[in-house]
């Protein structure tokens, strides 16, 4: 690999890191009548696809169990949602929305079309399709992303140490401009 491929890989490292970190912190900044925005997603998929259990949501929405579980928590407190166990397994807890929630989707149903809009406006037919497979790809990239990385730092504890002083490295690190991990 080049010096300049490398550099582009660091740029679009770079950049997708900081899209993402300022997507959250933005999002985070949402508060819907004392939702956020991940809130208002378990609310729509609770009205789309009916009662939820907490492990299919947590799956289907890309959040840790702790982090459903704070978000149900927050939404039943507020008086959005009911939790109730299946009667035929009282191990398996179900979500549903109450009417208080339904009002709730309903009158700021307007706001997840706008999130979408202020993400993607100005851009072409054609730029949209190709960001749909980019972005198809980076999540296909990202399976086994953790384990991959965590035996490679298992494999760097277990490694030879580095070689003697007097030996010279094999290629000098470029200056770098973006900062990595």
């Amino acid at each position: 690999m080049t010096d300049g491929q490398w550099e582009q890989l660091e740029e679009a490292d770079y950049l997708f890191r900081r899209m993402v970190r300022r997507f959250v912190k933005e999002r985070d900044r949402v508060n819907v009548e004392g939702i956020t925005l991940p809130g208002m997603l378990i609310l729509n998929k609770i009205i789309r696809e009916g009662e939820q259990r907490l492990s299919d949501l947590a799956g289907e929405l890309d959040f840790t169990s702790g982090a459903i579980t704070a978000l149900s928590d927050k939404l039943e407190t507020g008086g959005f949602t009911v939790r109730r166990r299946k009667e035929d397994d009282r191990r398996t807890v179900l979500l549903d929305i109450t009417a208080k929630g339904r009002e709730l989707v309903q009158r700021n149903s307007n706001i997840g079309e706008r999130c979408i809009t202020l993400l993607f406006e100005g851009f072409t037919e054609e730029e949209l399709a190709l960001q749909s497979r980019f972005f198809e790809r980076i999540t296909r990239n990202l399976e086994g992303f953790s384990d991959t990385l965590l035996e490679l730092a298992r494999q760097n504890a277990e490694a030879p140490p580095p070689p003697a002083p007097e030996q010279k490295p094999r290629r000098a690190v470029p200056d770098n401009k973006y900062l990595s991990y």
